[in-house]
C-alpha cells in the first residue's frame, strides 16, 4: 500500500514572492489601482503575445464570454437569434447565450480531441442555421479548427472560441484563441498565468474592438479612440457637458484593475516557460498511463491545461487519491447538457460522445511547479486502482 506524502494540487500559485514585492513597491509609490495606464500596458503586450491586433483585459473569464458574445449582436453581426455551444465546455460558455435570449444547440464532443464532433456540427448548422458558434478547445487541446471554419463558412456562421484552457496553445501557425471572429482567456487562479481573477479577449476586428471597449465600462466612450468618440458625439449631437456621462450601448462594469494588470504584466514574461513545462508534463503523464485514454488532435504546440482521461471507477479513484494528498477532479464538468440548469429549460439532449464524458471522463494535475517525482507519485496512485474504459 503507497503512504500518503506531500499533497499534489490540481492547481497552484503562478505569482511568486519577488512579483508581490514589486507589486507592493508599486501600490506604495501611490500609483492609481483603479482601470488606467498599466491595463492598457498589459492589452498590448498580451495582443502582441497572441499575435493579434487587439487585446480587451476583463475581469474574468466568464466576463470575456459574455463581452464577445454581447458585443456581435451589439455590433449588429448576427441574423438570428440561434446559437450553438459546445456541449463539452463551461457553464459561461453557455449560459451568456441563454441569457441574452439565443435559442442554443449543444454539439457533441469530438472523440478524440473533445472539441467539437464535426458531423453533428455540420448537422447542426443545417437544421438550425444559426448565426453564432462558440466551440471550447478542451484542456488545451485544438478543435479540427479548419474544417469547422469550413462548415461556418457554407452555413455563414460567426466563430467564438473559448480558450481559456488553451492559453498558448497552437494550431498551425496560430495561437488558439485568434483563429476566430474573437477568442477568450481566463486569468483566474490555477490557469496558466494568474492575475488573481481577470479575463481577456482578443480579436482582428477593429469595430468589434471598439463596441467590446464600450460595453465593458458601462457603454460610454471614454476608453475608445479619439475617432470614434468624435463619431459618436456628432451622429447623437452630444455636447462637451454631457459626454463623459452619455452611454452608447446598454454596457456593463467588466472592468478590472491596474493592480491586476500590474501583475499580469510579470505573468506574460514567465509565460512561454509555464507552457513549456505543462506541456513536457502531460508527455510523461501519456508515457505513465498507456492504457488509457490520451487527448489527440491536430494541436501543434500543446499548453495543456490538465492531463485528461476515461476510467469506469471513478469515485474510487478519486477516494483512494485523497488518501495519499493528490487531488483529481471530473474533466472539466462533462456534458453540460446534464446540468440541472440546461435540463430546465432544455430538457434532455442526445450526445453520446459527451455523455461517456460526463459518466467515465477524470482528470489529474498538471501546473508548472509539479516535478517529475511528482507526475511519478500521481501515475503510480493512479494506476494501483483505475479502471481504464475500454468502449469495446
Amino acid at each position: 500500500m503507497l503512504s500518503p506524502s506531500n499533497e499534489v494540487l490540481l492547481a497552484d500559485d503562478t505569482i511568486t514572492m519577488p512579483e508581490l514585492e514589486a507589486l507592493s513597491e508599486w501600490m506604495l509609490d501611490g500609483n492609481r489601482l483603479t482601470k488606467s495606464e498599466q491595463t492598457v500596458a498589459f492589452e498590448e503586450e498580451f495582443k502582441d503575445w497572441m499575435g493579434s491586433r487587439h487585446a480587451i483585459f476583463t475581469n474574468s473569464g466568464s466576463s470575456s464570454n459574455l463581452l464577445m458574445i454581447f458585443a456581435l449582436k451589439e455590433a449588429g453581426l448576427l441574423r438570428n437569434n440561434k446559437a450553438i455551444a459546445a456541449a463539452v465546455s463551461w457553464v459561461t460558455t453557455v449560459s451568456p447565450l441563454m441569457q441574452f435570449g439565443f435559442d442554443v444547440s449543444l454539439c457533441d464532443c469530438d472523440s478524440k480531441n473533445l472539441g467539437l464532433d464535426l458531423n453533428h456540427l455540420e448537422f447542426l448548422c443545417k437544421t438550425q442555421k444559426p448565426s453564432i458558434l462558440i466551440l471550447v478547445h478542451v484542456l488545451g487541446h485544438a478543435n479540427h479548427l479548419k474544417e469547422i471554419k469550413q462548415i461556418c463558412d457554407r452555413y455563414d456562421v460567426l466563430m467564438l472560441e473559448d480558450a481559456c484552457e488553451a492559453l498558448g496553445s497552437t494550431y498551425g501557425e496560430k495561437k488558439l484563441g485568434s483563429h476566430g471572429v474573437a477568442g477568450s482567456f481566463s486569468f483566474y487562479y490555477g490557469h496558466h498565468i494568474s492575475t488573481i481573477e481577470g479575463g481577456m479577449v482578443v480579436t482582428d476586428d477593429s469595430d468589434l474592438h471598439q463596441i467590446m471597449l464600450s460595453l465593458r465600462s458601462h457603454g460610454w466612450s471614454r476608453d475608445l479612440s479619439e475617432d470614434r468618440r468624435k463619431v459618436l458625439t456628432l451622429q447623437n449631437d452630444i455636447d462637451a457637458f454631457r459626454n463623459l456621462y452619455t452611454f452608447y450601448y446598454p454596457g456593463f462594469n467588466l472592468r478590472s484593475t491596474d493592480l491586476q494588470a500590474f501583475i499580469g504584466r510579470s505573468q506574460l514574461k514567465k509565460l512561454n516557460g509555464i507552457i513549456e513545462k505543462r506541456e513536457q508534463n502531460f508527455e510523461l503523464y501519456k508515457t505513465n498511463l498507456p492504457n488509457f485514454f490520451c487527448q489527440t488532435g491536430p494541436t501543434q504546440k500543446l499548453s495543456s491545461f490538465a492531463y485528461g482521461t476515461l476510467v469506469t471507477n471513478r469515485l474510487e479513484i478519486f477516494e483512494f487519491l485523497k488518501q495519499q494528498n493528490i487531488e483529481c477532479r471530473p474533466l472539466i464538468c462533462g456534458n453540460i447538457g446534464k446540468h440541472p440548469f440546461w435540463l430546465r429549460s432544455n430538457g434532455l439532449s442526445e450526445l453520446p460522445n459527451a455523455d461517456k464524458i460526463h459518466d467515465f471522463g477524470i482528470y489529474l494535475p498538471n501546473h508548472h511547479n509539479l516535478t517529475d517525482e511528482d507526475i511519478m507519485r500521481v501515475s503510480e496512485a493512479f494506476l494501483t486502482v483505475a479502471c481504464p474504459y475500454d468502449e469495446e
